[in-house]
């Protein structure tokens, strides 16, 4: 038998996940917490709304429900004001202490480990995860820094104590006289402000937040949705107006919110005042693309090659080329084929070495490069493989 099933108290956890807060299971693991809870946080997050509830025991031990079932359960090892002691693992984890290390949980635990993305270590148990919480997401290898224990899936969908976030958390806002909808302008406000505070960032192979409201009166697209993602939890906020229904608000992983539907945007001719027009005209517009290889944009008369280069599994990525006079009359004669040669010839140089000589006319290298990139993104926004992806899907709410 599996060390963690009898070295541990996992069990008693993962017994209580998907159920009631009445349910025995669940009641025995709150007496296992202490009794009755020292702090009870409830919620509405996302439209339509979750019921978020957060029972915090003195102990340290935290259950959190969604819609009145256990959606995780955490043990907190650093102290709190309400558990000022923090909880002590080796009344869970026989063999594991508070200044265990990820090798020493490895050997206590028994379990199969595993990574999500950087920096996040969590065992496989049979009908639940055990995520751990390291401090500054890196520091397992040093005794005392791990701060939590998280059973819960990793990955698939948002952590349930970030419902709390206090970047993001009380973005949306609702009708002044209702417990749910959504009051448009005032959550468009709300996170412009975010944006503009550093809070969010905006995801421009969307529509800009700048946009939303236009777009949507124009009656153009059935569904017109911004994605932010909040700097602190990393959630992404996929806010979405309908052209027929009530709107939506709702926080994703990254994969959940790249599988999103979102149909082409029209011109900003069709739907835009005459500022935004003006923006736009100034702003770089796309001319043409080989799928996988490159994208050629223009500004101002000015061409730019935004070609692909990678190497091996670790480097996969643009250098943006601003076609200098000999390029630009080979693409003069030479068209489409010629920019996939000069694309072949980026790619095998190794862009990102310095000898290349693309090294240093890579534009996304220099101090102006974010800029550059949220300019490319947003003029070939269209026209990306994942645009098409997205404009294949049926639109569907989760």
């Amino acid at each position: 038998m599996e060390r963690w099933r009898t070295n541990t108290r996992l069990p008693g956890i993962l017994d209580a996940l998907g159920l009631s807060e009445e349910d025995p299971a669940v009641r025995r693991l709150a007496d296992a917490f202490g009794g009755d809870p020292v702090v009870v946080r409830e919620r509405l997050v996302g439209e339509p709304a979750r019921r978020s509830r957060r029972l915090l025991f003195a102990s340290g031990g935290e259950i959190i429900l969604h819609d009145g079932t256990v959606a995780a359960v955490l043990l907190h090892l650093a102290p709190t004001s309400a558990a000022p002691r923090g909880l002590d693992l080796s009344e869970w984890i026989t063999g594991a202490d508070n200044d265990a290390t990820l090798d020493d949980l490895k050997e206590a635990i028994e379990a199969p480990r595993h990574f999500e993305g950087f920096g996040r270590p969590y065992f496989t148990l049979d009908g639940g995860y055990a995520r751990l919480g390291f401090r500054d997401n890196r520091g397992w290898n040093d005794p005392g820094n791990l701060l939590t224990i998280t059973v819960q899936e990793p990955g698939l969908a948002c952590r349930p104590e970030d419902d709390d976030c206090p970047s993001c958390g009380d973005l949306l806002v609702r009708p002044s006289n209702s417990d749910d909808g959504i009051d448009v302008d005032g959550t468009v406000s709300a996170l412009t402000e975010a944006l503009g505070a550093g809070l969010l960032t905006e995801d421009a192979h969307w529509v800009k937040l700048a946009d939303l409201r236009p777009i949507h009166a124009s009656g153009l697209m059935e569904r017109v949705e911004s994605q932010l993602t909040c700097t602190t939890c990393r959630r992404i906020i996929c806010f979405t107006l309908f052209r027929d229904s009530s709107p939506t608000f709702g926080f994703y992983v990254l994969d959940a919110a790249r599988r999103r539907p979102l149909e082409a945007i029209p011109p900003v001719e069709q739907w835009g005042d005459a500022t935004r027009i003006a923006e736009d005209r100034d702003a770089m517009r796309y001319v043409d693309h080989e799928p996988g290889a490159w994208f050629l944009v223009e500004q101002q008369g000015v061409l730019y090659l935004d070609a692909r280069y990678s190497y091996s599994a670790m480097i996969d990525d643009s250098a943006l080329i601003r076609l200098d006079e000999s390029e630009m009359e080979g693409y003069r004669t030479g068209g489409h084929d010629y920019l996939s040669q000069l694309a072949k010839r980026i790619h095998n140089s190794a862009p990102y070495k310095e000898e290349s000589p693309y090294h240093q006319r890579d534009l996304f290298r220099g101090q102006d490069g974010k800029k550059y990139r949220e300019a490319v993104t947003a003029a070939i926004v269209n026209h990306t493989w994942i645009a098409r992806q997205r404009q294949t899907i049926t639109p569907t709410e989760t």
